[in-house]
């Protein structure tokens, strides 16, 4: 079996494919030289020029739900993208994805390959360099907002490793008679294989139709309530910014004299100053409805929605009671936070490192594979759990002890399992670690156990 095709059984036993699904689909793949060719030509970028939309309305929302469950994500993708306009969904969406890939990163597994993807290489790790911050943040938005996002690994001439750049998920199409998804290329269309070294296909969602686990159907409805409501407010302001003017004649007034009174204040300008006798005036008639509340409630509305969405509750964001020392894991709902986190770490330690553990140190290293993950856990959180494993290595040793005379012991494994620590067992021939035990005396002695007294 060639090194590529045993990289891809090893990566689809990773990701779990489907033995059901085709293993190649139509058209050329990424690295053919049709593809490089027309790369070359137009500067190497792939992605076609996405579509503006800058006007939705409701029915456009529904052609877009109708469009997503025939595999077609380009609406639902320019609607998301049109979303990102608006000042309150972006923050939030901010918060719960530039604030999840901001979060500290641990590694596990061949503590070398750990070590290398943690070193520094300029101004950022290996890491950061392969997965840059931003490309993170954008592709996991793409997953909370459409529940799929896709990505592409770009080799970068004078490094041992590429970088991953974010694309336009417009052009996703999912052909549902083969069960894989395509990207809508400039050289055409390109089936998509997961983990080959070059596709990234970020899932957020079920594997069967991600897009109906996304956020933008609902996000859609409130932006599109929300964008009729600032303009009709707008409008609204435009009329009534402007009072009307009046101008009083006297009863006696003849027909000539009101024409003219009346075209005076007409031409009514910047520092008009009028002369009027008895009888005659002026006056501004002023709205005093509050016709404008509906359209303010109706935003006001719309921003709850993106809170609730994205960010899982409102307290916190809105700094209502128990708001203090904000963070992100105070932000985002927990459960959230922690599976954009998990989602985005099996993303990349099924379709990203593989490759580049392969490059680097064989496919053997896969063997023992390295792996990354996002820390979501909260200080508070890590001390009470250092705290509670004490108190349980205190508890085990006592009840050990007290156990002994009765010729009973503990369940140790099973203790350690309920209290979640982690444990390894000792190779065979492999001594145990030693113990420092109380210096000859206990307490209130010198060295050697003499009393310093």
């Amino acid at each position: 079996m060639a090194l590529r095709d045993r990289i891809r059984a090893r990566v689809d036993a990773l990701l779990g494919t489907s033995a059901y699904q085709p293993p190649k689909g139509y058209g050329p793949e990424l690295d053919a030289k049709v593809v490089e060719a027309v790369r070359e030509a137009i500067g190497g970028q792939i992605q076609p020029l996405p579509i503006t939309r800058l006007r939705w309305y409701l029915a456009d929302l529904e052609r877009a739900q109708h469009a997503a469950d025939a595999g077609n994500l380009a609406p639902a993708a320019q609607l998301w993208r049109a979303m990102r306009r608006d000042g309150s969904l972006l923050g939030l969406m901010g918060t719960r994805t530039l604030g999840m890939v901001g979060l500290p990163k641990s590694y596990f597994g061949n503590a070398t390959i750990a070590d290398e993807l943690r070193a520094n290489n300029g101004s950022r790790s290996v890491f950061d360099e392969m997965f840059p911050p931003s490309e993170l943040a954008a592709l996991d938005a793409d997953g909370v907002a459409l529940g799929i996002g896709v990505a592409e690994l770009v080799p970068v001439p004078g490094r041992s490793y590429p970088v991953m750049v974010r694309l336009d998920p417009e052009f996703l199409q999912y052909r549902w008679v083969e069960n894989r998804w395509y990207f809508v290329s400039a050289a055409g269309l390109l089936p998509i294989t997961p983990g080959d070294g070059r596709w990234i296909l970020h899932v957020a969602g079920p594997r069967m139709a991600p897009w109906t686990w996304g956020l933008w159907p609902a996000l859609g409805q409130a932006w599109i309530d929300k964008q009729h409501a600032m303009f009709h407010r707008s409008n609204y302001s435009g009329k009534l910014a402007n009072p009307a003017r009046a101008a009083v004649a006297p009863p006696g007034a003849t027909e000539i004299q009101r024409k003219n009174w009346i075209s005076k204040v007409i031409a009514w300008g910047v520092n008009t100053v009028f002369e009027m006798p008895v009888g005659w005036d002026v006056r501004l008639i002023e709205s005093n409805g509050r016709g404008f509340d509906v359209f303010q409630r109706q935003i006001d509305t719309s921003d709850h929605e993106f809170m609730i969405g994205i960010c899982g509750q409102e307290v916190t964001t809105t700094g209502g009671a128990g708001f203090s020392n904000m963070d992100v894991q105070k932000a985002i709902r927990r459960d959230l936070l922690r599976f954009d986190a998990d989602a985005l770490a099996f993303t990349i330690n099924t379709q990203g490192l593989p490759q580049y553990i392969v490059d680097h140190y064989g496919i053997e290293a896969l063997d023992e594979p390295t792996i990354m993950r996002w820390d979501t856990e909260e200080p508070k959180d890590k001390a009470a759990w250092a705290s509670t494993t004490a108190t349980t290595a205190g508890a085990i040793k006592a009840m050990g002890e007290a156990l002994a005379p009765y010729r009973r012991r503990l369940a140790v494994g099973e203790i350690l399992t309920r209290q979640d620590v982690p444990t390894v067992e000792l190779e065979p021939g492999e001594e145990p670690p030693v113990v420092a035990e109380e210096p000859p005396g206990g307490e209130g002695t010198g060295e050697g156990g003499v009393d310093a007294a």
